[in-house]
C-alpha cells in the first residue's frame, strides 16, 4: 500500500482533547520503562520529539527524578494540555515544553544523552530531516528510542487492526487511527532512513502487531 499523508500538526484544541482522552496508559508506561532502560545514568538530558500531551515524559521523570527533558511539539493545543498535566504532576522543574519543529531543531550539536519519540514520524511528510537532526543533536553513542505505527501490507490487515482497537473508541477516533496507519512508514522504509543518515548501532524491529521500534543504548564512550 502506498503512503497517504495526514496533517502534520493536530492543532485543533477539540481534537487534542479527544486524543488525550484515548487510553494509552499501558503502551505509554511500556514506552517510558523501555526508554529509561537505555540510559542507565543518574542524570540525563533527554529530547522528547512530538511530545503531544506529555504523558510519556511525565512517566519518565517520575522514575528518574534527576533527569531533565525538553519536550517539543508543533501543536500549541497539545502543549497547552501538556502544561496542565506537568503542573498537576509537579514536574515543572524537570520538563520544559517548547514549540519546536522536530525537522529543524534549535539545539546545539551533541547536546542530548537520549532522544525519544512516540508516534511522531508518521506525521512527517519527509522524515529524513528528522533522522538527520537526531544524529546531529545526540552525543556520540547517545541513546535512541523511537516508536511508531507501521503501514499494513494490505487493506484487509488494516481493517482488522482498526476493528481491533475496541468499542471504547468512537468512529472519529477509529478514523484517526486508520489515517495514521495509512500515513505510517514500513519497517524497510525506517531502516533505509536510518541507513541514509548513517546512525550506527540502531536496532529496528517490529514490536507489536502495529508498531515498529528503533533503539540504541547510551554508551559510556560518550
Amino acid at each position: 500500500m502506498d503512503r497517504v499523508l495526514e496533517p502534520e500538526v493536530m492543532d485543533c484544541l477539540e481534537e487534542a482533547i479527544e486524543y488525550d482522552e484515548m487510553d494509552f496508559t499501558e503502551v505509554n508506561a511500556a514506552f517510558a520503562e523501555e526508554a529509561i532502560a537505555l540510559a542507565p545514568t543518574e542524570y540525563a538530558l533527554v529530547l522528547d520529539a512530538g511530545t503531544g500531551t506529555s504523558r510519556i515524559p511525565i512517566l519518565m521523570c517520575q522514575m528518574r527524578s534527576q533527569w531533565q527533558i525538553i519536550a517539543i511539539d508543533l501543536a500549541e493545543s497539545m502543549l497547552q494540555i501538556a502544561s496542565h498535566h506537568i503542573k498537576h504532576a509537579g514536574l515543572q522543574s524537570q520538563i520544559r515544553l517548547e514549540l519546536v519543529d522536530a525537522k529543524h531543531l534549535p539545539y546545539a550539536d551533541r547536546q542530548f544523552d537520549l532522544v525519544v519519540s512516540n508516534s511522531l514520524i508518521h506525521h512527517l511528510p519527509d522524515p529524513l530531516s528528522f533522522f538527520s537532526e537526531i544524529k546531529r543533536v545526540l552525543k556520540p553513542n547517545g541513546g535512541i528510542f523511537l516508536r511508531d505505527l507501521f503501514r499494513p501490507a494490505d487493506e484487509a490487515t488494516m481493517n482488522a487492526l482498526v476493528d481491533s482497537i475496541g468499542k471504547e473508541y468512537n468512529e472519529h477516533q477509529k478514523k484517526l487511527f486508520r489515517d495514521s496507519l495509512n500515513a505510517a512508514l514500513t519497517l524497510d522504509e525506517v531502516k533505509q532512513l536510518i541507513s541514509l543518515v548513517d546512525l550506527q548501532g540502531v536496532e529496528v524491529y517490529q514490536s507489536s502487531d502495529r508498531h515498529w521500534t528503533a533503539k540504541r543504548c547510551w554508551s559510556h564512550e560518550n
